[in-house]
């Protein structure tokens, strides 16, 4: 069973996790991450960050942060499930929570970034009622980028 505790990116246990899904990046991108971000864009009430644990053990990670350059829009981020962990139904518990957490603080969509090396994830968010929206943000430009969003509510 999946414990979601309200969390910070810079506490210890999210560390941990980035550090794992940046080596992920590193494996299926030839690099990690560069998008720049900052802990304090899932401070409440702009945004929330939660931080899943299985019998104590940190497994998986998500955040939410209102987006300044187009209002009624959250943006999901740091999206992330151990591997141990899949398959259990954590990145759908993580991911409705978000989803209702960010909805409950005036979102009206939400909306993420991922790749299409990633597959899997494309796969789950599209069957989680995600479809193709414009691009935006830091990846906007790069070929292999995937942009969804989805209407709450």
């Amino acid at each position: 069973m999946l414990e979601l505790r309200p969390s910070r990116l810079d506490d210890p246990d999210a560390v941990l996790l980035t550090e794992e899904v940046q080596q992920y990046y590193l494996a299926i991108y030839g690099g990690t991450d560069q998008d720049p971000i900052d802990p304090d864009e899932f401070a409440p009430p702009r945004g929330g960050f939660l931080i899943g644990y299985e019998d104590g053990v940190p497994v998986a990670m998500g955040g939410w942060s209102l987006r300044q350059e187009a209002p009624g829009d959250a943006k999901i981020r740091r999206m992330y499930v151990r591997e141990q962990a899949r398959r259990h139904g954590y990145a759908a518990v993580l991911l409705d929570r978000l989803e209702v957490d960010a909805h409950a603080a005036g979102a009206a969509r939400t909306v993420l970034e991922t790749g299409e090396p990633q597959a899997a994830a494309v796969r789950f968010y599209r069957a989680r009622g995600y479809t193709d929206i414009e691009a935006f943000g830091f990846y906007a430009a790069e070929d292999d980028s995937v942009h969804l969003g989805k209407r709450l509510g």
